[in-house]
Formats: C-alpha cells, sequence, structure tokens
C-alpha cells in the first residue's frame, strides 16, 4: 500500500543519509449517458411544464434471473487477514445466493470471479535526498484462477465445489503493487481483459453485474506510468481519475445505469481493527454515492467480513429484483 511504501523509503533514506461476446464486451464510451429523468408533459395543468396533475410513467423494470460478480481484492502487504477472513465467510455467502428465488421460484443463476487492485506499474517516490524508482507486478485485471483445480477463470452455481475453489481465488497473496487502484482494476477485468480475450465469457448480458472491492486503503485509481508520487491521498494525488469516469464505464458495461450494483469494504474512516489499520477511502465512499440505491459501504475495520457481505447480497438480490431493460 501507498503508505507502506513511503514508510519503507523514509527508513530508506535516513539510512542513505547517515552513510481491468455481447454488446457488454465491446468496451466503453467515456461520454457514456449516466441516466436521465427529465419530465415532459403537455403543459395542459397548472403547472404547464409539469403537465398537470400527470405523474410521469413508472420506469419499466424486470427481475432478473442470472447474476455475475466480480470480487476486487486488494493483494498488498496487510491483507492476509482480510483475505483469509473472505475465504472463510464464503460459505454462508454462497447460502444465501442459493436460496435466493426469481418471481417464478427459480434457482438464481450465479457466477463469481476474482481479481486484485494491482496492475503492473512504474514509479518513483520522492524522498528528502531524490526520487526512488519502483517497479511492481500486478493482475492488470486477469481473474485468479491459477492453482485452484479448475479450468475455468470462475465459479458458477453448477460447479461441483464452489466454495473450496472461490476460497483458492480469494486468498490472492499479499505480494501487490502498494498503490491499489479497485477502481482501474475493475475497468481492465471487464473491458480491457474482455477484449483481448483473457477474460471473455464471463460477463452475460442478461445478468446483473456486481462488483464487490475490499481494501484497506483508497483508490488510487490512474493509468499512466513513469510518476512520481509524494504522499498516500489518493483524492489529491496528481493524474487520480475522476470516479464518475468508472461509473460511466460500468453504465456501459452493464447496458445502463440501475444494471449494475456495487459493495464496497474499505475505510469509512481511518480506523484500526485486529487486522490492522486501514485509511479513510474517500474516493470509493464517492464511487458507492454514484452507485445510488444500488450501492453499500461497510467499514474493513468491523474485522469480521459477516456482515459485510450479507449486505452486499441484500443489495444485489433488491437490485436484481428491479432490473431496468436494457438500452438498445
Amino acid at each position: 500500500m501507498v503508505r507502506k511504501a513511503l514508510g519503507f523509503v523514509a527508513v530508506a533514506a535516513l539510512v542513505l543519509a547517515c552513510g481491468s461476446s455481447s454488446s457488454r464486451e465491446a468496451g466503453f464510451d467515456d461520454n457514456a449517458a449516466g441516466g436521465e429523468n427529465g419530465i415532459g408533459g403537455n403543459g395542459n395543468g397548472d403547472n404547464g411544464s409539469l403537465g398537470g396533475n400527470t405523474p410521469p410513467p413508472a420506469e419499466k423494470v424486470e427481475e432478473c434471473t442470472k447474476m455475475d460478480i466480480l470480487f476486487v481484492v486488494d493483494d498488498s502487504g496487510s491483507m492476509k487477514e482480510e483475505q483469509d477472513n473472505l475465504a472463510k465467510n464464503f460459505p454462508k455467502f454462497v447460502q444465501k445466493i442459493q436460496s435466493f428465488k426469481t418471481k417464478s421460484g427459480s434457482a438464481l443463476d450465479w457466477r463469481l470471479a476474482v481479481t486484485t487492485t494491482a496492475r503492473n506499474l512504474t514509479y518513483s517516490i520522492a524522498t528528502p535526498i531524490g526520487t526512488l524508482p519502483m517497479t511492481e507486478k500486478g493482475d492488470d485485471g486477469a481473474f485468479r484462477h491459477k492453482g485452484c483445480a479448475t479450468s475455468k477463470k470462475w465459479v458458477e452455481k453448477s460447479d461441483a465445489d464452489p466454495i473450496k475453489t472461490f476460497s483458492c481465488m480469494a486468498k490472492a497473496g499479499t505480494g501487490g503493487a502498494s498503490i491499489e487502484m479497485p477502481l482501474y482494476a475493475t475497468q481492465l477485468a471487464l473491458v480491457d481483459r474482455v477484449k483481448d480475450g483473457t477474460n471473455t465469457g464471463f460477463l452475460r448480458p442478461d445478468a446483473l453485474l456486481a462488483v464487490v472491492i475490499l481494501t484497506d486503503e483508497d483508490d488510487c485509481s490512474r493509468e499512466d506510468n513513469n510518476f512520481t508520487i509524494q504522499s498516500d491521498a489518493c483524492d489529491s494525488m496528481a493524474e487520480v481519475k475522476p470516479v464518475s469516469n468508472y461509473k460511466q464505464m460500468l453504465d456501459t458495461v452493464a447496458n445502463g445505469p440501475g444494471r449494475w450494483a456495487t459493495a464496497v469494504i474499505a475505510g469509512e474512516k481511518k480506523c484500526s481493527s485486529s487486522f490492522g489499520d486501514a485509511l479513510e477511502a474517500k474516493r470509493l465512499k464517492d464511487f458507492v454515492s454514484l452507485a445510488g440505491n444500488n450501492g453499500t459501504f461497510s467499514s474493513i475495520c468491523e474485522g469480521d467480513l459477516t456482515n459485510a457481505l450479507e449486505k452486499a447480497l441484500d443489495k444485489f438480490d433488491a437490485a436484481c429484483k428491479q432490473l431496468p431493460p436494457p438500452i438498445k
């Protein structure tokens, strides 16, 4: 994580001084509409432009029968306990999602994939005596599956042992990049890695898309390389992409706003738990707010992830039951 990388550099400086198939898989347009709710009317009532007392037509909704869930897991140095806790609580997650029923009484058709917050990255950290070059490796949005006894890159309802497979995928290790970029990692997973064939086949055009982010840092999503950082304040870091970019990306990937949901488990404020410290995730809180009724935020400093995962599934279930039609 950034603060740990900066801490390492501070110590080093002291020593030296002393001596990311369907239309959902076609990419996205930065100018994609985020949804508009204008009220027309014919001006026949007392209020003219509001069309008198005639209410606007109700938005058409349908219920989804499928759900595609992407977990974006922080794999930096402090996340081992949280990853273990995610794997430990996943059986309860599966039990609840298995109980979901559609209006017709059918079971929900779900699938889950895992990627990490890290990407391949080169940058420098400013120190009192100069800059320290850094080169870090990440998944670049590729789904994790190697070594998990599966030929697929995700787990789904029909698998023989989805709990065991997901628990393996969720333990992403702690050797990832120190600068966490969960929002850009989501874009890499659902756009770039779909375009190049790495994650092709996961997204289904008639499914609710859901994204779960687990991190003890804020989002520092930027798409450049060879930059220099001087602090760990992601919300003020130069060249960090606006959070709204990733809302627009998901609107397009999901074929319209309201057809995706998110649950973020991060620092609601700077906090500590038995798992260690977390920074306030200001940008991730903004991202959840852009999801409107389809977003939920839980504090990672609660320690046990049971409640956070319950809230995530409740939010996804509600979004699935009010799924708007896709934008043509």
